[in-house]
């Protein structure tokens, strides 16, 4: 990394810090700092017990408990103990703050529009955002197992099937692909795990099982803008642990051979090339793994 790629690291955050407000005394010209907003608009999402509040703004509890205390001063929030646990603090907003929180929601909107009516290509903009918002908040992704018939996973199947449209140059249908059954794709069977990053879900892996020691991996998929963080590699083991965990010891995929960098990555991860075990129309490569006992 040269110095001109640090310059531009440095250019880019000057720019963000501007455009978000980070230097106002009054951001959006509501009279407070945008850290104090911040937090304001936190505890309006639901961030209201001040331990998961601090955990979600990544700040230290001094700097917490002075925002806190200038919101309080202003009848914005009421803190309390936490009934369920009297060690622990719930942060509720007042009416005052609940209409607070409303002027900055709509605010915000306005600027983010604002923003992206200067760029005649607004869905690259957005893109390049997700990509930063990603490589930024990469630690913050998390992995849980969903209903392959959920909505996040409806999501992420529907971005899988385009892609592989547009990288074969053809009509990908998910039931010619062997859509699993509901029962493969779930305890005891199987499972499906979704990463996401807040409400955006940046990749899945299924893993199709009948109950036998065997079992399929199935409908890997990263989102192009989540690439490149090691992101595959974290799904594929977690795929791995949730087959140990149910007793399966060897796993089977399928591929096809332009998908360059998914097989880079089953060759680099111990996967063997085997011949050919379904009549799936679309894979051209096909691999197992043996699975160390748990």
């Amino acid at each position: 990394m040269n110095q001109d790629d640090i310059t531009r690291v440095r250019n880019f955050g000057r720019s963000v810090a501007v455009e978000v407000g980070a230097l106002e005394d009054s951001f959006l010209n509501r009279g407070r700092p945008l850290g104090s907003a911040r937090v304001l608009n936190a505890i309006g999402l639901g961030y209201e017990n001040v331990a998961n509040l601090r955990a979600f703004l990544k700040l230290d509890t001094g700097l917490l408990s002075r925002l806190l205390r200038g919101l309080e001063a202003e009848d914005l929030i009421l803190t309390t103990p936490n009934p369920d646990d009297r060690r622990s603090r719930i942060t509720r907003l007042t009416a005052k703050g609940k209409a607070e929180f409303e002027i900055y929601e709509r605010l915000s909107d306005e600027r983010a529009a604002e923003i992206l009516h200067r760029h005649k290509e607004a869905r690259r903009l957005l893109e390049a955002m997700d990509i930063v918002t990603i490589a930024l908040s990469r630690d913050d992704i998390v992995f849980e197992e969903v209903d392959y018939a959920s909505d996040i996973a409806t999501t992420c199947l529907n971005a899988f099937a385009a892609e592989l449209s547009k990288r074969l140059n053809l009509e990908f249908d998910l039931k010619k692909s062997g859509d699993p059954e509901l029962s493969q794709m779930k305890h005891p069977h199987g499972t499906f795990v979704v990463a996401r990053l807040g409400d955006m879900p940046v990749g899945c892996v299924g893993v199709k099982g009948n109950g036998s020691s065997s079992a399929e991996i199935k409908r890997m998929w990263i989102a192009p803008v989540a690439r490149g963080l090691g992101l595959a590699r974290r799904m594929m083991s977690a795929a791995e642990e949730a087959a140990m965990a149910k007793g399966i010891t060897t796993l089977r995929l399928d591929t096809n051979s332009t998908l360059l960098e998914a097989v880079g990555l089953y060759r680099n991860m111990g996967w063997v090339e085997i011949d050919r075990f379904n009549d799936d129309p679309y894979p051209d490569l096909f691999f197992e793994k043996k699975l160390r006992a748990p």
